[in-house]
């Protein structure tokens, strides 16, 4: 389970560190950096598919995700006297991971001008990374590995190669392997596609699947893999909290699936493409929260979208339920939704000129983090 969640340089995030649960809300009004920290946690998770660069480069580069405030975190803006960098990281109860990304040294009309250069990268054992914790650590093209006693790897990387994915497999602690399998399960759903063109609105080839695709193209055959299971009354009791008395079910046809539900009153099951935005968009929350082999995190930001507010007490629970399996991040400004899920790890931000704050956060409070130097 991850414990702790570290940006620093992000957009609003100037340095922020986010102690984490097993189901744990973000909340806070418009424009106190929910959505950074979303976005900063997708970036990080980009890191394990090779992709963390072309990811900062397709959001403009890196000098349009930095903090643009004073370095200090004041009102009046000074010249930097700090490295210019985003820093992204995370702790689990086993592994951790850091990134330190700086603006690349291009020559002018450079077509690569919007890639930044990778700068250090760590990964540690536990919750903090010090010297006594480190298994892999680089500093720039130059990679040591701990095993038993450091060793200095002849592979050199470049500004735009990771160690999570471009160091050659004999030259790796198994600690990495574990470390990518972790990162690539992760989850994000962000606003599923309810148009009337929707992936998930139509029929589709169906094979076993065991996580929703983001854009929910295979709903049915998720649903229909976590009823052979035999999980399927997780996912009759959620939408029955919804809908009581309806029941969803998957029928398949020359390889084809399709999703019906069948409410009180009808004659017939209703088609995915007759549903409404809300409730398909419920559907597809169910099938992302209860699959039959949950992800080792799931993170949903703003789920409430599209959904009418009698619909978020039953979401709290389906979210609630979800934590039982997997770590859940929720990002959400829905009082109903919030309140709903409850107390437990309730994160609210703030925003002030010094950036993103946790609200009530006081020095004893902030997780222990230390980010390498250069």
């Amino acid at each position: 389970m991850l414990q702790t969640l570290a940006v620093a340089g992000y957009r609003s995030l100037r340095d922020l560190i986010v102690p984490l649960a097993p189901l744990t809300v973000v909340t806070g009004p418009n424009g106190s950096g929910k959505s950074n920290l979303y976005r900063a946690l997708r970036l990080l998770a980009s890191a394990a598919r090779g992709e963390l660069v072309g990811a900062v480069a397709r959001e403009g580069g890196l000098p349009s995700l930095l903090w643009a405030g004073a370095e200090s975190g004041g009102t009046q803006g000074t010249v930097r006297k700090g490295p210019v960098a985003v820093r992204l990281g995370f702790a689990s109860d086993e592994l951790g991971y850091l990134v330190d990304l700086g603006i690349p040294q291009a020559e002018r009309g450079d077509p690569f001008a919007r890639d930044p250069e990778i700068k250090r990268e760590q990964v540690f054992a536990g919750t903090v990374a010090k010297p006594s914790t480190l298994l892999i650590d680089r500093t720039r093209q130059n990679t040591r590995v701990r095993e038993g006693a450091w060793t200095n790897l002849d592979q050199k990387l470049a500004p735009y190669e990771s160690i999570v994915t471009d160091l050659a497999d004999g030259d790796t602690a198994p600690e990495l392997l574990g470390l990518r399998r972790m990162m690539s399960g992760w989850r994000f759903y962000d606003h599923f596609r309810v148009d009337a063109d929707a992936p998930a609105r139509r029929p589709q080839v169906g094979t076993r699947s065991h996580t929703l695709a983001h854009d929910g193209s295979n709903l049915a055959a998720v649903w229909a893999t976590v009823v052979q299971a035999g999980f399927g009354a997780d996912l009759d009791r959620a939408v029955d909290e919804a809908f009581p008395g309806s029941r969803v079910r998957v029928e398949s046809s020359d390889g084809l699936f399709r999703l019906t539900l069948q409410q009180p009153g009808l004659l017939r099951p209703l088609e995915t493409a007759e549903l409404s935005d809300g409730t398909l968009r419920y559907l597809l929350l169910c099938a992302a929260l209860l699959p039959a082999r949950p992800a080792p995190l799931i993170v949903l930001n703003e789920p409430e979208s599209s959904l009418h507010i009698a619909l978020l007490p039953a979401l709290a629970r389906l979210v609630v339920r979800a934590a039982e399996r997997t770590q859940v991040i929720v990002v959400s400004h829905a009082p109903a939704l919030v309140d709903g899920v409850g107390e437990r790890a309730r994160i609210e931000l703030t925003s002030g000129p010094a950036g993103t704050d946790v609200a009530g956060q006081g020095f004893m409070d902030v997780p222990a983090w230390n980010w390498a130097s250069r």
